[in-house]
């Protein structure tokens, strides 16, 4: 049972971030509702660096954001399908998704909307279900 959570949770967070990076680069979903912020941002650049503009960063950010969210499902659906024994042995493997899942939980709640939310909560309790039915 454990082994079927831990697959359960990991893809979600996958569907999540591939949905993520869908609408990064092939929908309008992520530019705002007044077309002149998306103008200001593009003829802005961060105090930081003068070498983008906070649109640019601000894709890259959500790009990025995708694929971080894709590298958990990227290891733990192998590691869980075919070496289950490592994560079985391991506390480290047994537990990390859980705090990750629990960062990006508390983002979900302070910044994004309640899609996300829900997917990172059922991942969550797919995680947290699985780490102690292995150490039990």
């Amino acid at each position: 049972m454990a082994q079927i959570l831990l697959i359960v949770g990991a893809s979600i967070f996958g569907l999540l971030g591939v949905a993520h990076l869908y609408f990064t680069f092939f929908t309008t979903n992520f530019e705002p509702h007044d077309a002149s912020v998306k103008t200001a941002m593009e003829g802005t650049s961060p105090v930081l660096t003068k070498e983008t503009t906070m649109w640019r960063a601000w894709v890259g950010f959500n790009a990025s954001h995708s694929l971080g969210t894709m590298l958990l499902p990227a290891v733990y659906l192998p590691l869980t399908i075919f070496h289950f024994d490592l994560v079985q042995n391991s506390l480290w493997f047994a537990w990390l998704p859980v705090f990750v899942a629990i960062m990006f939980l508390i983002l979900a709640k302070q910044y994004w909307f309640r899609v996300p939310l829900l997917g990172i909560l059922v991942s969550l309790v797919c995680f947290t279900a699985a780490a102690i039915l292995i150490n039990i």
